[in-house]
């Protein structure tokens, strides 16, 4: 097969195909008497590996093990792909961990729409110490403005909607380190409500990716049985 055979199934051009053998991602082809390079199935299959792998491991790390595979280091190329799944888990755990937390805001008290509360106000309204308010501040879980006369801290809505988080959490038993974490969360995204639109995003992601590394490990396994029929002693490497 030429170069544009390869591209021609995946929409590539010919060029990228040249390209991935010289980057070891193909393994390397027989010239012609003219220099000409001449691709097999064996390259077809490790063109189909390669993207496959790419949808879940990245172009990068993909490639990688692409190489290992190309040089008979299959180990290599395992400890590649079971890092993935380790960070894949982490991940989902990350989620798993601010998504019980948002369901367990159901009864907060919704922030107040007026002007900034005062320590004692807030401390009032949540029901808990001003040393607790102080302690959440260290923490990073408050972050509370000042009075420019006065110098006082003031808490406005996102702050007291902070505040109302960090004593649902804390009832839950919820350590002030993972609070801190989730409320950063909640931050980022612009509000518990804009939080759960993001969680659900991002569980759909998740999920795209698991998919996609079950793929690219099914084509990588098609590609080590081709090359392994052909020379029975990689696999012994």
């Amino acid at each position: 097969m030429r170069p544009v055979d390869l591209a021609r199934e995946h929409g590539l051009s010919p060029q990228a195909i040249r390209n991935y053998e010289d980057a070891g991602i193909l393994p390397p082809a027989e010239r012609s008497a003219t220099g000409y390079r001449r691709y097999t199935p064996v390259h077809a299959h490790a063109l189909r590996a390669f993207l496959a792998l790419r949808a879940g491991h990245g172009h990068g790390q993909a490639a990688e093990i692409m190489r290992c595979v190309n040089r008979s280091d299959a180990e290599s190329a395992y400890r590649l792909i079971d890092t993935a799944h380790v960070d894949l888990l982490t991940e989902r755990e990350t989620h798993a961990e601010a998504a019980s937390a948002l369901g367990a805001l159901s009864t907060a008290t919704p922030a107040p729409s007026g002007g900034p509360l005062s320590v004692g106000e807030l401390a009032h309204r949540l029901g808990v110490h001003r040393a607790t308010l102080r302690a959440w501040e260290a923490e990073g879980i408050l972050r509370p403005g000042r009075d420019r006369a006065t110098g006082y801290r003031t808490y406005g809505p996102d702050c007291v909607r902070d505040a109302e988080i960090a004593r649902q959490l804390r009832r839950g038993g919820y350590p002030l380190t993972r609070i801190a974490r989730f409320v950063d969360s909640v931050r980022e995204a612009g509000g518990t409500d804009e939080l759960r639109v993001f969680l659900g995003t991002w569980q759909d992601r998740l999920g795209a990716r698991s998919r996609n590394l079950l793929t690219g490990a099914a084509r990588l396994d098609a590609y080590l049985a081709l090359i392994e029929k052909a020379d029975p002693a990689a696999s012994r490497r």
